[in-house]
């Protein structure tokens, strides 16, 4: 958008002279201004024909598929929807009030039916992307509780979503919902994986990793623990936080290296600091309390030592499990706002709906530009052809403002 301000004809006489001024050019600035989103009805149009000698055989043009059969919603307003609360958290009563200032009244209960429908929809691209996850070298996860409402309780009941993220060939973070925190939740996700798992010290990973997948370890909790001891026994918790601290710097140093730079420099730098502070928990280990906070530190990082030094195996591998636990955090801001799921479903459609959102932003997709479009063609796209529209490779063919091509 352009305007133009012109020179007030009571002030183009020159001061020196009493001539016009003429123009000899212009000085542009900007000023960024909003203009706010709109709602718009599409009306379709569908001829009918007939014959005209036999007064009848009448024929109607088909609609166009829908992405709810007779429902209000086109594409972009259920991707507006959707975007909205699982990308910017928004719950369904604040954008109900959003939508009665246009104008337009539209019930919580009922956009809560379209998240479904939509996540039915989604549902083949998110099990093409768990598919594409279990391809990768290593699977890094964590998990956050949910409250869910249960009408034969007073109260909400806790329930969970857990996050799965692919690698660097398999970009892409998958949210599965379970009714607790039992073990059988990450064993049915899994299957027969049998790659490297990233995750926490949770014990329900143990008979995963009985079957043959590697634990790797999560320096980032380790250290958590000596932080949380430094007011009980400041000496021993700094001098192992600043040990930690310098493997850090030697990742810090291998930011930029490929796999093979990198596993090199970890096993020149990294295994003889983890050498010695493995001697360093040794010896503090028989100098303090085991159910003293610094004993508890010192005992985790020893009973774990293994998959902490696991990272200095591969170069693919990561010294902590933060990118997981950056992943639970949109589920975390989210239940501040919308306080609960509704119900078992409302879970599902949850882990859904969060993984194609999360997956968006992580490769730098403008969430409403990919659902606005998987939307509009979900129902007619062929199922043998549903790996098209993961985000990776639905981004190579579209090059939408506020997307990054490939």
């Amino acid at each position: 958008m352009r305007t133009a301000q012109e020179v007030p004809p009571d002030q183009r006489a020159c001061p020196g002279c009493g001539h016009d001024r003429v123009p000899i050019g212009e000085e542009t600035s900007e000023q960024l201004d909003y203009r706010p989103a709109s709602l718009f009805v599409v009306e379709h149009v569908r001829f009918k024909v007939a014959c005209r000698h036999c007064q009848g055989h009448v024929a109607v043009a088909a609609k166009p598929p829908q992405p709810i059969e007779k429902g209000l919603p086109g594409p972009g307003l259920l991707a507006q929807v959707i975007t909205s609360k699982y990308a910017d958290h928004l719950p369904l009563y604040r954008q109900e009030g959003i939508f009665a200032q246009h104008g337009v009244e539209q019930s919580r209960k009922t956009m809560c039916g379209w998240m479904a429908r939509a996540a039915w929809l989604l549902e083949p691209i998110w099990k093409a992307m768990r598919a594409e996850v279990l391809r990768s070298r290593v699977i890094q996860t964590d998990d956050t509780t949910v409250p869910v409402l249960d009408r034969r309780l007073d109260r909400a009941r806790t329930a969970r979503l857990w996050v799965y993220l692919g690698d660097r060939e398999h970009p892409y973070a998958l949210y599965d919902y379970t009714a607790d925190r039992s073990r059988d939740g990450p064993e049915r996700f899994l299957g027969d994986y049998r790659g490297y798992l990233q995750a926490d010290a949770y014990s329900g990973y143990d008979r995963i990793y009985s079957r043959g997948v590697v634990e790797v370890g999560c320096w980032a909790h380790a250290r958590r623990k000596f932080f949380d001891a430094r007011t009980s026994d400041p000496e021993r918790a700094h001098e192992a936080l600043a040990r930690i601290r310098l493997l850090y710097e030697v990742e810090a140093a291998g930011k930029g290296r490929d796999e093979a730079g990198l596993l090199a420099l970890r096993r020149e730098r990294s295994v003889p600091l983890l050498d010695r502070l493995g001697t360093w928990l040794e010896e503090q280990a028989r100098r303090v309390l085991p159910k003293s906070p610094i004993g508890g530190a010192i005992g985790y990082a020893r009973s774990n030592w293994a998959a902490l030094n696991r990272f200095t195996e591969a170069g693919f591998l990561s010294i902590d499990n933060n990118a997981s636990e950056r992943a639970v955090k949109p589920v975390a801001i989210g239940r501040k706002n919308w306080l609960f799921a509704g119900s078992e479903g409302g879970g599902r459609t949850a882990a859904i709906l969060f993984s194609l959102a999360s997956t968006c932003k992580a490769l730098m997709i403008d969430p409403f530009a990919y659902l606005r479009d998987v939307l509009d063609r979900v129902c007619t796209h062929p199922a043998r052809r549903v790996a098209e529209l993961l985000p990776d490779r639905w981004r190579t063919h579209h090059s939408i403002p506020g997307s990054t091509p490939a």
